[in-house]
């Protein structure tokens, strides 16, 4: 029984040490993808893999069988029957909620220059993504800024940043979404069993 009891407190005091992931993507006049993951604050510090070159063959048959798969998901289930059931709605809103604020952002970048070439196109383009970006530009915690090119087509792409979560919250809220009766009564009108 102590074994046990000891066994389960390592594991929460491990879910409770923080988890950074620290990345850098530039596309663009330059190509660099950058992705770094620190736990037991900073004693184990990994590089992760970043995506090979695939070929374009390699490319087309995992997609093929994605595509397979999300018929055969469509069959099974009507996720707009969940999210017409008020109840859910709430709940899963809640639960990003509760994510997004779990999840703490330091140092977030994000530059982006776009232009489609046709002045006309990327002002429709702009249309959509001005005001995104000036809602973003305005949030504290993040350093946006994104601009558009009407000249020349152009997709320029350089961010970086630094999230940190804590395991153990993750673990709480996704157990506060899995108990959740309105969680299980969206997912059975989803399946069509209600």
């Amino acid at each position: 029984m102590l074994v046990a009891l000891a066994i389960f407190l390592a594991i929460v005091a491990l879910l409770a040490i923080p988890v950074s992931f620290r990345y850098r993507v530039a596309w663009g006049r330059e190509t660099r993808r950058e992705f770094r993951l620190r736990w037991l604050f900073g004693l184990v510090e990994v590089e992760l893999p970043r995506a090979g070159g695939d070929s374009p063959a390699e490319k087309r048959a995992p997609l093929a069988k994605t595509r397979h798969r999300e018929r055969e998901a469509r069959r099974k289930g009507n996720p707009a029957a969940a999210l017409r059931h008020a109840p859910f709605r709430r709940r899963m809103l809640q639960f990003v909620r509760g994510l997004w604020r779990a999840i703490e952002k330091h140092d977030f970048r994000l530059r982006l220059r776009i232009g489609l070439g046709d002045p006309a196109d990327t002002g429709q383009l702009w249309a959509f993504v001005g005001p995104l970006a000036g809602l973003l530009a305005g949030c504290r915690q993040a350093a946006v800024e994104i601009e558009p090119e009407f000249v020349d087509a152009v997709f320029e792409l350089d961010s970086s940043g630094e999230i940190r979560v804590v395991p153990l919250r993750l673990v709480g809220l996704v157990l506060g979404l899995l108990l959740s009766p309105a969680a299980w009564r969206g997912l059975r009108l989803m399946r069509g069993s209600a």
